[in-house]
């Protein structure tokens, strides 16, 4: 099948934008690359086209990328290949405690006594390949548990709620998202793994009764970006049991204070920071009595999903 790529300069904050939101890939596979490794200004946008790009699309391209204003993009034919699997080239599997994470062009084996997880690229945010979500794989690695009740608030993939079922089974496992598409790609992710049990649900953060009825859970996970996780905090706070475990990511070190700001007015204690370049994972504890907002939770702020690098 003919298809086509078309390349762009970027910024790490696009690129990290257009990961998390893909709103124009229909038809298309939107890939970022990092070009030297903490360069906040030198990543790539490549899309992968069946067919040529017309104006109105590469418009819409160079919309994802203001920084590259005034430079022409790069536009090549490609042989006749799958343009999925060469939008995959590249992406070796990632490796983080007893998980790998691999695409269908880079098959792996786990280690003994772990799982390897087929996420093919282009999907939502959370294939493994960001230092955010390898780093909620390597942090729930290394949790003792067992958990009861897990969330996993801003899925993506389904990766890390997968990751959860494998290490505590017997746990009652949510993924959330609030986008749509992205619980039909979890819902596709489970069935190439082989997952069942863990229930899916399109939901803005956790301001849905079929969260909150399920309410308190001793692990909660929530992948997101910055200003959402502030926004969030009370509501994430208060469906969390005493003692519960918090994993917070998607945020750069440079947003880490006021991410754990937000988290301490709502009780919570900051207990670990993975640093992963100019990301920070970062673990809590909620408070040892179960949090209750004292003002309505107000559901703006979590607009810019997708901005708020």
């Amino acid at each position: 099948m003919t298809s086509w790529k078309l390349s762009l300069p970027c910024t790490r904050a696009e690129a990290e934008a257009i990961d998390a939101s893909d709103d124009i890939a229909e038809g298309m596979v939107l890939m970022t690359t990092e070009l030297h490794e903490d360069d906040r200004e030198h990543w790539r946008l490549d899309a992968y086209l069946e067919a040529e790009p017309a104006a109105a699309t590469i418009a819409a391209l160079l919309g994802l990328v203001p920084s590259a204003a005034g430079i022409a993009p790069a536009i090549e034919k490609l042989p006749e290949e799958d343009w999925v699997t060469l939008s995959q080239q590249g992406l070796e599997p990632i490796a983080e405690g007893r998980f790998v994470v691999h695409t269908s062009a880079h098959p792996a084996t786990p280690p003994a006594g772990g799982r390897a997880f087929l996420i093919e690229a282009g999907q939502a945010f959370g294939t493994g390949h960001h230092a955010t979500t390898s780093g909620c794989l390597a942090m729930l690695d290394a949790l003792p548990g067992p958990f009861a009740r897990v969330i996993d608030i801003g899925t993506g993939t389904g990766l890390l709620a997968f990751a959860a079922q494998h290490l505590w089974p017997e746990a009652a496992v949510i993924a959330t998202d609030i986008d749509p598409r992205a619980i039909v790609v979890t819902a596709e992710n489970a069935t190439l793994n082989a997952i069942s049990g863990v229930e899916l649900i399109v939901a803005d953060g956790a301001l849905d009764d079929r969260i909150t009825d399920r309410a308190p859970y001793d692990l909660l996970i929530a992948n997101i970006l910055a200003g959402p996780l502030v926004s969030m905090a009370p509501e994430i706070a208060a469906i969390a049991a005493p003692g519960a475990t918090i994993i917070l990511a998607g945020l750069l070190e440079t947003q880490r204070a006021d991410v754990v700001a937000a988290f301490s007015g709502c009780g919570c204690a900051l207990d670990a920071v993975d640093r992963r370049g100019d990301w920070s994972i970062l673990r809590l504890t909620a408070g040892a009595v179960r949090y209750v907002p004292t003002a309505p939770i107000d559901p703006k702020g979590r607009d810019g999903w997708a901005l708020d690098l």
